[in-house]
């Protein structure tokens, strides 16, 4: 069976929305496209699909309803304009939703939600809840509240997120493109369409490094991170063109359009899954050349030895990057035994030298494998 047809299995997909294909280049609403994409998702609910419903727009329609040609660069006006265009956008979600008698429920979520271990176990159960309800959730990032240092970023990683804490069998990514093309197909005419991929190059990302229309705040590097934390978490993502007729339908059927990305066959541990992409990395812990090849090589833990230098300040069951020392590339992410201030006083040393430095020894290990998600 092809990577196209396990597609037709899908009883659980995330359907991710953004800003380009819900307004036009002026920034109003696009009616008729909303419209028809409501109708895809609710005969896609009505064959039995469990239908999760990542959207952006809130600034944007908040803006389009103020008269801003385009978005404000000031925290606090971005969030104004979310309060304004939130529910009119989740109000205009309801009433499409509504003649398809559907019942759709308003989830709003920060990175804060997702950084700590309870509260994103909570945001699981209360998806799952919605979905056993049989309501659709209309899910966006709580632009009102959120600053800087919570967000998302944009709404193509929450989309991601999202698929991974519900365990989807699928996330369509919507938007103004084919897919990922082997260059920019605005600049260059010769530019083909990737159907599959199976690995994330540098290449891929320098390729596509421009931003969406002056509404958005994605393109297609965005898309490019939502991929890899979908083939990581087993889940097959798709991106396509918002303005092919049936589009979702069609991808569900397994027809070859759009680009599909290839999820690794062994899904992630829902604790590793968290530590990888539902955290905030709160420092660094930067390590030498053999602590790299027993992490990525061996899958082993990270030793005391092996740690080069620290950098930030944090407390012991936190979620750090783990980095080479020569070029800082982040290769892991794991929950540390110890705090910063105590990695640094037994860095470079062996297990059995940690009691007597720290005047006492719970760990071996500043990262136990069991706790650690390693870069592929």
């Amino acid at each position: 069976m092809s990577s196209r047809d396990d597609l037709k299995l899908c009883q659980r997909a995330v359907v991710k929305i953004g800003t380009s294909t819900l307004t036009y280049s002026n920034g109003q609403l696009n009616l008729q496209r909303i419209e028809r994409l409501v109708r895809e998702m609710a005969d896609l609910h009505n064959r039995g699909i469990e239908v999760l419903l990542v959207s952006s727009g809130a600034i944007g329609v908040g803006a389009s309803r103020m008269g801003y040609k385009k978005i404000p660069r000031t925290m606090p006006e971005k969030q104004a304009l979310a309060a304004i265009g939130q529910g009119a956008l989740v109000q205009l979600y309801e009433k499409l939703f509504s003649e398809y008698n559907k019942t759709v429920a308003q989830v709003l979520l920060t990175r804060e939600d997702l950084d700590e271990r309870l509260r994103y176990l909570n945001a699981a159960n209360a998806l799952l809840a919605i979905l056993g309800l049989g309501v659709i959730p209309i899910i966006n990032e709580n632009d009102t509240v959120v600053v800087e240092e919570i967000k998302f970023g944009d709404n193509d990683t929450l989309s991601a997120l999202v698929a991974g804490i519900v365990n989807a069998d699928l996330l369509i990514i919507l938007s103004d493109v084919d897919g990922l093309y082997d260059s920019d197909p605005r600049a260059n005419r010769d530019a083909r369409l990737q159907t599959e991929v199976q690995e994330i190059t540098m290449a891929m990302e320098n390729n596509s490094k421009s931003r969406g229309s002056s509404f958005s705040s994605g393109g297609m590097l965005t898309k490019l991170r939502a991929a890899r934390i979908c083939m990581a978490a087993g889940v097959p993502m798709v991106i396509a063109n918002s303005d092919n007729d049936n589009i979702i339908r069609r991808i569900v059927d397994g027809e070859e359009i759009g680009t599909l990305f290839i999820p690794r066959e062994e899904k992630l541990q829902a604790r590793k899954k968290w530590i990888a992409f539902g955290t905030v990395a709160q420092g660094w812990v930067l390590v030498d050349a053999g602590a790299e090849a027993a992490l990525l090589k061996k899958g082993k833990s990270l030793l005391p030895s092996g740690v080069v230098a620290v950098e930030g300040d944090f407390e012991r069951g936190t979620v750090v990057a783990v980095a080479t020392a020569a070029d800082k590339r982040e290769i892991a992410r794991g929950m540390v035994n110890y705090s910063s201030d105590e990695i640094r006083l037994i860095a470079g040393k062996k297990s059995s030298e940690i009691e007597k430095i720290l005047q006492g020894k719970d760990y071996d290990e500043v990262i136990h494998r069991n706790n650690l998600w390693v870069e592929h």
